[in-house]
């Protein structure tokens, strides 16, 4: 289908390439996290070694969109987005990129006051932050990850009905805004 919308209503494809990358590796991140759950011994700690990881490349990519979008402004909302749905949409925008550098920062805190390294993907190691020894906070602070990402995860079932409501209800193409094919609606 060729596109038929004008440039300003669809993101940009820089942009897109950030959001379904970071996406991507936030649900592949997710399942390792369950899987690091349900291991045993040195697996669980090898599980939760490309977990710590892919966190920190999650880290290092909300922080290239978040540059990126500085000097590239995201297109203007739908004329058809009801006022609550402006409100929820931008407010869960902030929400995401809250947590999507409050996650990795945190677990890197956690393993920080722990005594542990992150290991990525065996590349190099990247220290703990020098923040001193507390197993307590350390791990107080690992349950507040756990509580965030149950919290992205209902986020992102958020994010996921209101796209496919604005497209397949509200029929204003409301996915294809983040895709490079397909038809943005007339209310754009």
């Amino acid at each position: 289908m060729a596109l038929t919308t004008p440039a300003k209503s669809r993101y940009s494809a820089v942009s897109m390439l950030f959001h379904w990358t970071i996406a991507i590796a936030v649900i592949v991140n997710w399942r390792i996290a369950e899987a690091a759950e349900h291991a045993e011994g040195a697996a669980k700690g090898a599980i939760f070694a490309n977990h710590k990881a892919l966190g920190i490349a999650i880290l290092v990519l909300t922080l290239a969109r978040l540059a990126w979008r500085l000097g590239h402004p995201m297109p203007a909302l739908p004329a058809n987005y009801a006022g609550w749905e402006r409100v929820l949409a931008r407010t869960t925008h902030v929400v995401f990129y809250i947590l999507l550098i409050a996650l990795p920062l945190g677990g890197w805190v956690a393993n920080s006051l722990v005594g542990r390294d992150i290991d990525f993907f065996g590349l190099f190691t990247i220290p703990p932050l020098p923040v001193g020894d507390n197993s307590e906070l350390g791990g107080a602070i690992f349950g507040a990850h756990a509580t965030g990402g149950t919290i992205l995860l209902l986020l992102i079932a958020l994010h996921i009905l209101g796209a496919l409501k604005h497209t397949f209800f509200d029929r204003d193409g409301g996915i294809f805004r983040m895709l490079p094919f397909g038809r943005v609606g007339s209310g754009a």
